[in-house]
């Protein structure tokens, strides 16, 4: 079955009708249009493609179809075609620059991309970016809870998007009209937090000239999210489980009983299990909190989720005017071999910096921050000496014998590297990107090792997820 459509734009109809094979046998549905000095016409087409492919030589005339393309069409990708010849710098608003003739392992990339952006629009609380098996658990509990008044503990190291999570699920469920309410309960001092949750009356205390609603009064009928719970003091805990409990609460320097009507979202990333062994988090408070938990995991474990979330960055900075950036295939390469210690917040500062630092550049490794590429490069080290250490210490001479008739090595090695090549697949899920690792290869290097041995990598992922 055919994908979605692809407007094919370029005056160039050789290398028009080239890429069109190529996408048809990639199972794209594109569509041919001669680049004509009336953009107009051809923007008239009917439907909205998937995305754009746009080849032109003269600057200017370039730069008018993609300024009429991304206000025509908002949200759909536009790709520069430059040539060989021509050697042209990525235009402003483009999302990819491809040279031609093309480079089937990065075309490969940026539709695997692509055809992940239009399935997620079918997909609940779409606005969680990522196509890994982590992510759509993470959606699938989100879907299961999002509509019940169930107390909701979201867990995962700091940078996760635990707050994304938070705020997508008011969204979606039967408060959404009613407010959200964060509080960080690590930010705020102790002795103030009681005050800050509950409010206070005039007078209470020093400097309290008036009086004030707290964060549960603000957050009737909708939605309080509780941050950072782990570091709440044993003595707040305490004044916060009996409102739990009761559902009513009185300010501070108060005695009139007010009604909580709010369901409470609290996020953690500290092992709160572990500080009730240590006396530090109250047993009883956990298990009114962990009603219903969603874990949240780290960007090292969902790297194949990079481009995506690099892609929604771009986007939405772009969307804001604050800038228009693109990322080659190789920096992406390089972005999925760090750890990310600080996970999505990270991978979001780098984009802004390099917004800043390089607009309406494409990004390729030289302008990659210095010390991620440094983490990366010592991490290569790392595992080639391993590797060489583990080559040095082992006796292969019991293992493979060469047979009295002789072998065909050429046949005998392909069909070693085919065998281990879908044991990755089958290990990762189908996730190409899971299995490149698995098998320290570039990601673009096992996309092409796919159709060398006629691997089908669509199917191999249904299959998995069947199983």
């Amino acid at each position: 079955m055919s994908r979605a459509s692809v407007w094919l734009i370029d005056s160039d109809k050789e290398r028009r009708e080239s890429l069109r094979t190529i996408l048809e046998f990639l199972e794209w549905s594109p569509i041919s249009l001669a680049l004509d000095s009336n953009w107009a016409q051809v923007l008239g087409h009917d439907g909205k493609p998937a995305f754009v492919v746009l080849g032109c030589d003269e600057v200017n005339i370039a730069q008018t179809y993609v300024n009429a393309l991304t206000a025509m069409l908002p949200g759909v990708s536009v790709v520069q075609l430059g040539s060989n010849e021509m050697s042209l710098s990525p235009l402003k608003g483009v999302s990819m620059y491809l040279q031609y003739p093309i480079n089937q392992g990065e075309l490969n990339q940026f539709l695997e991309q692509i055809g992940n952006q239009t399935d997620d629009d079918a997909l609940p609380f779409s606005a969680m970016v990522g196509r890994s098996s982590s992510m759509q658990n993470v959606r699938q509990l989100m879907s299961q809870v999002a509509d019940s008044e169930a107390n909701v503990l979201i867990l995962g190291e700091s940078g996760t998007g635990k707050e994304v999570v938070a705020r997508s699920l008011h969204n979606h469920s039967s408060r959404t009209d009613k407010p959200f309410v964060p509080v960080n309960c690590g930010a705020i001092p102790a002795e103030l937090l009681e005050s800050e949750l509950f409010g206070h009356e005039k007078g209470a205390f020093t400097g309290a000239i008036s009086s004030r609603k707290g964060r549960f009064e603000l957050a009737e009928g909708g939605t309080l999210f509780l941050d950072e719970i782990g570091d709440m003091s044993l003595n707040m805990q305490v004044k916060l489980l009996r409102v739990l409990q009761e559902r009513v609460f009185e300010r501070v320097g108060g005695n009139k009983s007010i009604t909580a009507d709010v369901r409470i979202v609290a996020a953690t990333h500290r092992n709160l299990e572990q500080l009730i062994q240590q006396g530090l988090f109250r047993e009883d408070l956990y298990y009114r909190l962990n009603v219903f938990p969603i874990d949240m995991p780290p960007l090292r474990e969902r790297i194949g989720d990079i481009s995506l979330l690099v892609s929604e960055l771009v986007g939405r900075i772009s969307q804001e005017q604050r800038g228009q950036i693109s990322f080659s295939n190789r920096a992406l390469d390089v972005l999925g071999q760090y750890a990310w210690p600080g996970n999505v917040r990270e991978l979001s500062n780098v984009v802004e910096r390099l917004v800043i630092m390089y607009p309406e550049q494409l990004i390729d490794v030289e302008q990659l921050p210095a010390k991620l590429l440094e983490t990366v490069r010592r991490s290569e080290q790392m595992r080639t000496t391993a590797d060489d250490t583990l080559v040095a210490d082992t006796d292969y001479s019991d293992h493979y014998l060469l047979p009295g008739d002789g072998i065909d090595l050429k046949k005998h090695l392909s069909d070693v590297e085919c065998s281990l090549i879908k044991q990755a697949l089958d290990e990762s899920g189908g996730i190409v990107a899971h299995a490149a690792k698995r098998l320290h290869l570039r990601r673009t290097t096992l996309v092409e090792k796919l159709r060398k041995y006629g691997i089908n990598q669509r199917r191999t992922e249904a299959e998995a997820t069947a199983a």
